[in-house]
């Protein structure tokens, strides 16, 4: 069973931070070591008090970075990696012109695998040790998703869409082929290693009644799978759901109709809510997904990050690739940073920061597992460099506090400020186009072991 010793400046969270002076949210460790041995946590502490009962232990130093909690990403697409900055469209434009095209081609093993690699690499490359996924429409997309991630060792959650109108004729299943396909992929993978599933119909205009229901009747058989569809994010989308169901009281009404909202339902978007809509999400325990860069590049507004916390409604933050601009999550807090200072509020950096670990892992209801440095958890880390760019560098050369390091960081930063990941314990960026992600490629990746 491998053993090692991570040393480094350790920072995870406990509760969201009230603000910048907030030390009772976080815990920072200056010369810190995470002791980890099978892929979790076993001790959490300072280097002089762990080495002495960690001697079998290789020690890892990444002295002088920053050991944060892995990433998590509770949106994003799959399938739309060769989508990402195509010009000119809004959503239902944008879906019909480019992402629909591109997610035909998903009914091909060969080029599910071959994009499956590549999107665990770049969550890799970015620091992003979990994701939600949402695969195509093809039972075999979800299949390679799954895959790859289990090479990897990855906790992930995914589920194939389900749409059955108003999409491109081989993207369509029906009502009946969604259920039996999604139930056969829980079958399948939810629940194997880490893996977890995702019912998931993409949202109302692209589901008929049926299949909504054949959803709400999925949700009912695994209340432990998580749910996944989008809300409110075009007000055109919002007219057009509205002109579907007619009866809907407003656009969440149609996935209250067939019992979809829930703690372990995201939706992703949520901008344009009404106070009714906004209280359903509250009373619910519902998640809003906040996909700044997507909502920024496609034109479809705001989301209202102080009247979502001020209403308690469960926030989560995501990239929404390909609709979303960066993998990063460090620059999906710059964007949402930006959006909520054009709307008169603030977020701190080490909000930013609880939001992108501890805080979405929250919001997908696996704190236990993910999202903070404590014993027994996951081993699954980002060590950043906040002085990764020359410019960074120099800009460093004036910060003076923790939080100033994180918002040069966020803002400044990308995959260039991730020097290693590791995912279960295993060192993988170093090991970025090894064929085999295992233990011995994790040996092979520590480049600063020290005696």
């Amino acid at each position: 069973m491998s053993e090692i010793l991570i040393r480094g400046r350790v920072l995870t969270f406990n509760e969201r931070p009230a603000g910048v002076e907030d030390d009772a949210a976080y815990r920072y460790l200056e010369d810190g070591a995470i002791h980890v041995i099978g892929g979790k946590i076993k001790a959490v502490g300072t280097f002089e008090e762990l080495r002495l009962g960690a001697r079998a232990a290789d020690v890892v130093d990444h002295r002088p970075h920053l050991i944060v909690p892995g990433f998590i990403d509770t949106h994003l697409h799959f399938p739309q990696m060769q989508v990402v900055g195509s010009y000119g469209a809004q959503l239902l434009d944008w879906l019909n012109k480019y992402t629909f095209v591109e997610e035909q081609k998903f009914g091909d093993d060969d080029h599910a695998a071959r994009i499956a690699t590549a999107f665990f690499d770049e969550l890799v490359r970015n620091g992003t040790t979990s994701a939600v996924a949402y695969c195509s429409v093809h039972r075999q997309s979800a299949d390679a998703f799954f895959s790859e991630a289990e090479r990897r060792g990855m906790l992930v959650i995914g589920g194939k869409v389900m749409m059955d109108r108003n999409a491109p004729a081989p993207l369509l299943d029906t009502a009946q082929s969604s259920y039996d396909d999604t139930k056969s992929l829980i079958d399948s993978w939810h629940g194997r290693g880490r893996a977890r599933y995702a019912i998931t119909p993409r949202f109302a205009i692209t589901s008929t009644p049926e299949q909504m229901e054949a959803a709400g009747v999925l949700a009912r058989e695994h209340p432990d799978c998580h749910i996944q569809t989008h809300l409110s994010e075009n007000r055109d989308e919002i007219a057009f759901a509205k002109d579907l169901h007619g009866w809907a009281r407003d656009y969440l009404d149609v996935y209250e109709r067939y019992g979809l909202l829930g703690r372990k339902s995201l939706f992703g978007h949520s901008i344009h809510l009404s106070d009714r809509e906004v209280g359903a999400m509250a009373d619910s325990g519902s998640v809003a997904v906040f996909c700044p860069t997507s909502n920024l590049f496609l034109g479809s507004g705001l989301f209202d990050w102080s009247r979502m916390h001020q209403a308690d409604v469960r926030v989560a933050v995501a990239t929404d690739i390909g609709g979303g601009t960066s993998y990063s999550m460090l620059r999906t807090m710059d964007e949402a940073y930006k959006v909520a200072q054009l709307q008169g509020a603030r977020i701190n950096p080490l909000e930013s920061f609880y939001q992108i670990t501890l805080g979405n892992a929250r919001a997908l209801s696996l704190d236990n597992a993910i999202g903070r440095i404590v014993p027994g958890g996951d081993a699954d880390f980002a060590v950043l460099d906040a002085g990764a760019t020359p410019a960074m560098r120099l800009r460093m050369e004036t910060a003076t506090t923790l939080a100033e390091e994180l918002f040069v960081l966020q803002t400044m930063g990308d995959d260039r400020a991730v020097d290693e990941v590791y995912v279960a314990g295993r060192a993988m960026k170093s090991m970025l186009g090894s064929k085999i992600l295992g233990p011995a490629a994790a040996e092979r990746g520590r480049q600063r072991v020290s005696a």
